[in-house]
């Protein structure tokens, strides 16, 4: 698998929104990669983490995000199912879960439902220990242009969780715990 194949073959004419992505990614990928490194992860769980950390956000090609030249009809929010969507047609099950479940920290069914989210009525929390380091990976980093390429202090990210409540934090925290031990 190539995921910058993938990227480029669904971006394409969209050179903005590619650009955007894929160096979002490119960053995601790395941190992502560095704590797999340090949790001894093998060969196989890395190349896994790498391929499905570049192609988490595959999916705003079918958003309404004018700010990445996307013009699809969706909210931003449905990004990761409609990356789900993609590569479970491209054939790679495992990356499309990764692809739903990063959202924040990830969302719950009850969440789904309480806030009238629209999203399938399912568990959209990462499960395994990948879908887990590279949704923390992803919080350290945003699209938005001036600042793509600049890491988020831990307080940053708390600050943006706390936008949804203190579980949200918790939850980062205890990945903290668990990806930076001190």
């Amino acid at each position: 698998m190539n995921p910058l194949i993938l990227l480029k073959k669904y971006f394409d004419g969209n050179e903005k929104g590619f650009g955007m992505v894929y160096e979002h990614s490119r960053l995601v990928a790395g941190k992502a990669l560095t704590v797999a490194i340090a949790r001894g992860c093998d060969a196989g769980e890395l190349r896994f983490i790498e391929e499905a950390a570049l192609l988490h956000d595959i999916g705003v090609i079918g958003t309404g995000s004018l700010r990445l030249g996307c013009r699809g009809g969706a909210p931003y929010l449905c990004h990761g199912i409609i990356g789900r969507q993609i590569l479970e047609r491209e054939g790679y099950p495992e990356h499309a879960l990764v692809c739903e479940r990063h959202i924040g920290v990830g969302l719950t069914v009850e969440e789904i439902i309480r806030q009238e989210l629209p999203l399938p009525h399912r568990e959209m929390t990462p499960v395994t220990l990948s879908e887990r380091i590279i949704c923390f990976a992803d919080l350290f980093y945003t699209k938005k242009p001036e600042r793509i390429d600049r890491e988020l202090s831990v307080d940053e990210v708390r600050k943006g969780l706390a936008r949804f409540g203190g579980g949200k934090v918790a939850t980062f925290d205890a990945w903290l715990r668990e990806f930076l031990p001190p």
